[in-house]
């Protein structure tokens, strides 16, 4: 099922910080298009500070993600937002990547208190990435985006 997000009634962020936004290498013409939209988002929205990364795979995203949250001494980076895309196999390779990816990112989140916010798509056929990824108003960019906006003004409303 797609969802459209509705780009309207986004809050304002002042003072908005860094965004980082964490790729796996995997499947790149899918994570590209996320990403790339995601960041015309936010630079719409009034972040200038956006920086990508691209990582081995997404089971490196968490690692890489605390790395960063703990160099930030300054707490200039309002959210992560991580992309990447794992197709199912015919081994429980794709339920132990997808698993750890997810419990590895929100533990990240709980510990340094900041929002990580995950896009990585575990897609039984490469077309579920394809129809997620696509050019237009149901890319997962959009709704990254959206998400990490959303809960950077959150929080700051309720001085977190």
């Amino acid at each position: 099922m797609k969802f459209k997000v509705d780009l309207s009634g986004l809050p304002a962020i002042d003072s908005p910080g860094r965004i980082v936004i964490l790729k796996s290498k995997w499947y790149p013409e899918y994570v590209e298009s996320m990403a790339t939209l995601c960041e015309e988002v936010l630079c719409t929205h009034g972040y200038r500070d956006v920086v990508q990364h691209v990582l081995p795979g997404s089971l490196e995203l968490p690692l890489a993600a605390r790395d960063l949250l703990t160099l930030d001494v300054d707490k200039r980076i309002d959210a992560v937002i991580c992309f990447g895309v794992i197709v199912k196999g015919d081994t429980l390779h794709f339920e132990m990547i997808s698993n750890e990816c997810m419990r590895g990112l929100s533990d990240v989140g709980h510990e340094f208190r900041r929002p990580i916010v995950v896009e990585v798509l575990p897609v039984f056929d490469i077309q579920h990435a394809a129809d997620r990824a696509g050019q237009d108003e149901y890319n997962k960019g959009i709704e990254a985006a959206v998400a990490a906006i959303e809960m950077v003004a959150w929080r700051r409303s309720v001085g977190a």
